[in-house]
């Protein structure tokens, strides 16, 4: 009897589960999610669920992050819409579109987005840019992300402006938000923000003393073209090629001194507290704080046929026509390349860390100057830098990116210098993004991988999961 009762109580159970298994199916709907190259798969999500479920899904059936989904008529989804809403029916097909992530920095923090995208995804020192949740339904077609100090600031498809960091370094806007409309570029120094807006006027916010008060050039601020910043001013190129600047009069806020030369000028470049301007026939002003490079009358003679520049906290570094270099500033912060002089030829990029440079030659091969512990001396990776198609820095360390997308580093190892603990992880790697003291870099797949100080961006693991909704 016993067996009898059993035997009936497991048909009624497996009836049951059945049914269950059943509608559990029913509620389920396939979609086939393809590249354009050809690649395919077909994913099952609730119909109950969202764009962004099914976005998730198809990234880990595809391998990739950062796709938008298409229907068949090229409409892009919106991953903020339920399934139902979006009209997608069982069985249609989609095209999965690549997008291609970006990534900036302040000081402590990192934020990563996806032109069009309506979210940011942040991490790194909560109060200096690390934490985005205050201002996150904010964040509708995110077009341009800028970052520096303790702030970031994007600029949204509408040409409105979202602020967030350290309120008093630019992370409140509100004084001038009624003004931020159709914002075309933003540019910060450490404690302020200078926005370009369609009409080629200025508007800028954040401490005074660092350029956030405009207020006695304003009426000057016409036609403006470009913005450049050292740590605590900006300089504005204007559509005739004269300049105007602000901020701190030391560090590069007054160029009085050397107005009457500031005519077509084609590009200026900043350290923390001095410029310089390459003019249309390829000579170079500069002005500021002489120490961090405001003086150049030492190798003035030789900047000549200046083709670009590059800064360190306190130097200068400028490529000639001839692919040569010439350097100007603080010594301790590779104005003095006088020892590697004779290897600086065919010099191609140079990136600028906080007390050094590296150059890249056209050879692949690098040759690195300035304060040695941080990063001026890389003779203990040298062999490894074969190669090398893009350096990135950190204010301590550098980070080279090789042809075949490995990843070699050098500097303090505290601040990045050091990946030997995500070393097996860089593979195919893309871009390379620094904060002060911490690297994020982004591989082909949209795989992000950090390393560095962890409490300026160095761990991005609390974050991960928010990459797949991007």
């Amino acid at each position: 009897m016993f067996g009898q009762s059993l035997q009936i109580c497991l048909c009624v159970y497996a009836m049951k589960r059945k049914a269950m298994d059943g509608q559990v199916a029913d509620n389920f709907i396939k979609f086939g999610v393809s590249f354009p190259s050809g690649q395919c798969e077909t994913v099952a999500v609730s119909q109950f669920g969202s764009v962004a479920e099914l976005k998730k899904t198809a990234q880990q059936a595809l391998g990739r992050r950062f796709l938008r989904l298409a229907a068949p008529d090229g409409r892009l989804f919106d991953p903020q819409d339920s399934l139902q809403r979006s009209g997608l029916q069982d069985g249609d097909s989609l095209t999965a579109v690549a997008q291609q992530p970006k990534v900036a920095a302040t000081w402590s923090a990192f934020a990563l987005w996806c032109v069009g995208a309506d979210r940011v995804v942040t991490w790194g020192n909560p109060p200096c840019g690390g934490d985005s949740s205050s201002i996150q339904h904010y964040l509708r077609n995110v077009q341009q992300v800028c970052g520096k100090g303790n702030v970031f600031a994007a600029i949204l498809a509408d040409g409105n402006v979202v602020t967030w960091g350290v309120r008093l370094s630019g992370g409140d806007s509100s004084r001038v938000q009624h003004q931020l409309r159709n914002v075309q570029r933003i540019c910060c120094t450490y404690s302020a923000f200078a926005a370009i807006l369609a009409d080629g006027r200025v508007v800028t916010w954040g401490d005074p003393g660092y350029g956030g008060d405009s207020s006695k050039v304003q009426h000057q601020l016409r036609n403006v073209q470009r913005i450049c910043s050292s740590g605590n001013a900006f300089a504005a190129i204007l559509a005739d090629g004269t300049v105007v600047t602000w901020g701190s009069p030391d560090h590069g806020g007054d160029s009085s001194r050397v107005k009457h030369q500031l005519n077509n000028v084609q590009q200026i470049y900043g350290t923390r507290g001095a410029f310089a301007a390459i003019l249309a026939d390829g000579s170079v002003v500069t002005w500021g704080y002489p120490d961090h490079g405001g003086d150049s009358s030492r190798v003035q003679h030789r900047l000549r046929n200046v083709q670009q520049i590059c800064g360190t906290h306190s130097a200068f570094a400028a490529i000639l026509a001839d692919e040569s270099v010439v350097t100007w500033g603080s010594p301790d912060h590779g104005g003095d390349s006088s020892r590697v002089q004779h290897l600086l030829k065919n010099v191609e990029q140079i990136c600028g860390g906080g007390n050094a440079f590296a150059a890249i030659l056209a050879n692949g091969n690098v040759v690195t100057w300035g304060n040695p512990d941080f990063g001026g001396d890389s003779s203990r990776v040298q062999h490894q830098l074969r190669n090398v198609e893009r350096i990135s820095c950190t204010y301590e360390a550098f980070a080279a990116i090789l042809a075949d997308g490995n990843v070699v580093t050098w500097g303090v190892p505290l601040s990045g210098g050091d990946s030997s603990r995500v070393q097996h992880q860089l593979r195919n790697v893309h871009q390379i993004c620094g904060t002060y003291r911490a690297f994020a870099a982004i591989l082909a797949d949209g795989t992000v991988v950090t390393w560095g100080n962890p409490d300026r961006g160095g761990d991005s693991s609390k974050v991960q999961y928010q990459l797949d909704y991007i």
